[in-house]
Parts: structure tokens; sequence; C-alpha cells
């Protein structure tokens, strides 16, 4: 007779072991995400690209800065496709989905023979990247334990800064080559993390939480207790899982439809979270991360040290190469930073330095055209370049895509995250679109723009934007039950970057709760045992 065995999930994987595969499916998908962002910025430097798809050419800039900009309302459509169908689809599907469009796309773009062609890749590409972007930090908030979030989307944008930097070294490096491969090769090298995520993403578990959302509790259960490594009936188990569902319960109870949030009458629902502010805080940090600054850099950095330093080709390629290292080095700062400072105290920072590198370009800049040594002046100004993006990684960079997971309520969690990467995905469009006119016809006077810009960012953050860090999900939920004020600052549960008493006291309250119960069934088990035992005797 043969002895079967039967197939664990997961591969057996349980406990710290299954988030870091959950975390190496998330961190490949924003490692993509950072490859795309920088592989056009080598591009549409490379003559057989702007000669082959008729480029080439003053006449030509706004036709080039569109079809760069292009990709970005295709990650706007895929944003709101996430909005629509990602809640039904899952976490899991919703990556797939996204990733099998966006091997099109890079199909597209990479055998292209004509600027039609590269349109409708952009497009295409950026409608999977949407759906992704969307849907990972998703994943990866609702599967990480309280303490490891953080920590975790932090650590996957970090890994989007390795793409960044991976397809600016990879620029530069066929720099020195000529003919199509120059441009190819980079655009063809995004498969390798398209593999790689159909080899990951579908013997993954799906979110507890979304199964939850659907009705899928037994499912739920389970993962929830393999994510700890722990038996179902386990009292922490349990009670986690009380909590998930007592939330998501009470936003069904007290749902409020968007015709009420969009007329704003949802204030007066009784029972309201604060759904539509929660809504606009999250889709507000993706909305200062672009106003901020960072595509201008991300997308055209050696179209700026050529234009506005003065730099040759060569040396901007390398330059912006040299410079996503020093950025990759920041953003791993920010892992360690994230839950001791918080996510308000980060965003403060960042912010700060990023309004003072532009402030002193602008200086830098101004006087450059003026000055007989003009050209000095203008390559000083590459150091603050190097700061900005050093002080963008430690905050703006991974908070944006973090801060809507957390802020929003679980039936709205798909939602607001989609329609807080929209909001990244419009505005980068409207960066993208406009940077390259504004240094050829602004000069020196187009960073003012952005200097003034994370000037006032700073007063937003500071008394409209309660911290999340160190706190559960469902500790969110809570203080958001309790009606609190629009402004923070005077509310020391809203501002505290460790985990207030009162959501500790809570969370200790039901563990305690359904401990007793524990051992309640537990002795009577053990009674009904000893009688059954007594009679058969």
């Amino acid at each position: 007779m043969t002895k079967t065995t039967e197939k664990k999930p997961f591969f057996g994987l349980t406990g710290n072991w299954l988030t870091f595969w959950i975390t190496v499916a998330c961190a490949t998908d924003l490692t993509l995400f950072g490859y795309d962002q920088g592989v056009f910025s080598g591009v549409i430097v490379t003559d057989d690209f702007l000669q082959l798809h008729d480029l080439a050419g003053d006449g030509k800039t706004q036709v080039l800065s569109t079809v760069t900009a292009i990709y970005d309302v295709g990650c706007f459509l895929g944003a709101i496709m996430a909005f629509s169908v990602g809640e039904r689809l899952g976490r899991k599907k919703s990556v797939l989905l996204g990733t099998s469009i966006m091997a099109v796309g890079a199909l597209l773009q990479s055998t292209s023979f004509s600027l039609a062609q590269m349109f409708v890749g952009r497009i295409v590409l950026g409608i999977g990247n949407g759906i992704n972007t969307s849907t990972a930090p998703v994943w990866q908030t609702e599967t990480a334990k309280a303490s490891w979030r953080g920590k975790l989307v932090i650590l996957d944008m970090m890994t989007n800064i390795g793409g960044l930097c991976l397809v600016n070294w990879i620029n530069y490096g066929l720099s020195f080559k000529e003919g199509s491969v120059a441009w190819r090769f980079p655009l063809a090298f995004q498969f390798v993390f398209i593999f790689t995520l159909f080899a990951t993403v579908p013997w993954l578990p799906e979110s507890p939480r979304w199964l939850m959302a659907h009705g899928r509790k037994d499912e739920a259960k389970y993962i929830l207790a393999a994510l700890a490594a722990k038996d179902t009936a386990d009292p922490r188990v349990i009670t986690q899982f009380q909590e998930i569902e007592f939330s998501v319960q009470y936003e069904r109870e007290h749902s409020v439809s968007w015709k009420t949030l969009l007329t704003g009458r949802a204030g007066k629902v009784d029972g309201d979270t604060k759904t539509l502010r929660r809504l606009i805080l999250g889709a507000g940090t993706q909305f200062m991360q672009q106003f901020g600054g960072i595509n201008i850099m991300s997308y055209y950095l050696p179209t700026v040290l050529i234009e506005a330093v003065g730099l040759s080709n060569k040396m901007s390629r390398l330059l912006t190469a040299c410079n996503t290292v020093s950025y990759m080095v920041a953003s791993g700062v920010a892992v360690l930073l994230i839950e001791r400072m918080g996510r308000r105290g980060l965003m403060l920072l960042s912010t700060a330095i990023q309004g003072l590198s532009f402030l002193i370009i602008t200086v830098l800049l101004r006087y450059a055209d003026n000055e007989s040594n003009g050209d000095d002046i203008a390559k000083s100004s590459i150091a603050f370049f190097f700061l900005y993006y050093a002080a963008f990684g430690i905050g703006m960079l991974g908070v944006p895509w973090l801060y809507p997971t957390e802020i929003n309520s679980l039936p709205m969690r798909t939602k607001g995250a989609a329609v807080a990467t929209g909001t990244n995905w419009i505005t980068n469009f409207v960066i993208v679109e406009i940077t390259p006119s504004g240094i050829k016809n602004l000069g020196w006077k187009f960073w003012i723009v952005w200097t003034v810009f994370n000037a006032a960012f700073m007063p937003i953050i500071y008394f409209l934007y309660p911290e999340t860090a160190n706190r559960s999900l469902e500790d969110m939920d809570f203080y958001y039950r309790s009606n609190p004020a629009l402004v923070v600052t005077k509310d020391p549960v809203a501002v505290a970057s460790k985990r207030p008493l009162l959501f500790i006291e809570r969370e200790d309250g039901e563990l305690q709760r359904n401990m007793q119960g524990d051992r309640k069934s537990i002795m009577e088990a053990t009674d009904e045992t000893t009688e059954n035992k007594t009679a058969s005797e």
C-alpha cells in the first residue's frame, strides 16, 4: 500500500518565512515600478531611439515629453481599474492581472519601430503598473504584523529605488554602445521582474482581511494562524480575528455611499468613521509626494544636468547613476526610522530638507545666469540635487505608499489605495508633461515653484495628519469611531509615535477574555471526559 502525504499550503511555510516570501513578491513588484520610472530617462537621450521614432530636434520637445508622460496616464487608468475590480479579485489576482498587462506593454516597447507603437506600449505598461502599485502595498500591509508593517513597506520602497539605481547604471553602461541595443535591452530587462512575480505570487496566501470582508472566515482564520505560526485556536489568533470581524461588521452597518461622500454629507451619518477625511488624507500624501518635485528628477535628471547645469551626456548619466546609490542608502535609513520617528516625523523632516534643497538650487542657478564663473556656480548645485534625493528617500518616498493603506478602513482600503495611487499618477503626469518646457522656458525660475510647494506642505502635515505608526489597522478604526477633531496637534493619542496606552488596554482586555474562554473550554472538555470515564467504569 502506497503511503500518501497531504500537500501543505504555502509549501509548509508559516510565520516569518511566509511573511518573507510575501515581501519578496511585493518588493519585486515595487522594484519593477522603480525600474520603469527610471528606464525612460536613458532611452530619451539615446540617438538611435530619437532617430527611429522621429523625435530628434528642438521642435520635438513637447512630443518627447508626452510620450514620456503618457505612461503616467496609463498608470492612472490602472489605478482606476484597481478601484473598480481590485476589491472583487482580491490582492493576489490583482497583482497577477497587473503583471500580465505589464508583460504585454514591455513587449510592445522593447520591439517598437514606430512612435505609435511606443505610445501604445507606454500606456499598456502603465495600466499594469497602476494596478500593481495600488495593490502590492495593501497586500503587504494586511499580512504583516503591526510592529513590522511600516518597516516592510518602507523596505519595499527601498527596493523600488534599487530598481531605479539598477536601470540608471544599465543606462550609463549602454551609453558607450551604439545602435538599438542601447535602449531595447533596458526596456526588455523588465521581464526579469515579471517572471519572478509569476513564480512567487500564485502560491502565496491571500490577505486574511480581504477574505474576512468577503465572508471567507475559515480561510481567513487559517491564514492569520499561518502568518502568526500558531494554531487557529490560539487566543491571540482569535482576538485578532474578532477585531477584524468587528471592524468589518461596523463599517457595513455604518457604510457611507459615494453620493453621500461626494456631497459632503458623510459627517451627518450616524456612526460615520470619517471615511471621506481618511480618503483625502491618504490621497493627500501622494499629492504632496508628486508636487514635492521628485519626478522632475526621476524622469529627467540627465536632461536637467545637461540643460540646466551644462554637463555632457555621459557625465549626466554617470552622476544620475551615482545619485541613485545615495538615494537607495537614504531609503534604507528610513527602514530604521519609520517606527521610531513615525509617519508624521519622517514626512516633516523630509519635506523641510526638500524645500531647503530647492531654495539653494534656485539661488545658485539664478546667479549662474549672471556671473562670469556661472558654470562653476551651476555645477555646485549638483550637491543639492543629491541632498534632495536623500531627503526624499528618508520620508516622502515610502510614507505616501504606506499611509493610505493604514489610514483607511478595511472596506475602503482598496478604494483608498486606488484613489491615492490614482492621485499619484495623474499629478505625476502633470509634472512629467510640464518639466521639459518649464526648464527650457523659465530657467532658474522653474525651481521656485517646488520650493514654495514644499514650504506649504509642512503645516498641512503638522496640523492635519494623525500618526499611524505602532498601531494595528483596527486601532485606526477604533480611533476614528471616537469622532476625533480635524486638527490633531492637541490630541496625544493622534500624534504619539508609540502605541497609545488606550489601544494597548483595549487589546489586552479582549485577549484576557479570550484566554479565559479558552481555559473554560478546556476545563469543560476535561470534566466531560472524566464523567464519561466514570460512567464507563
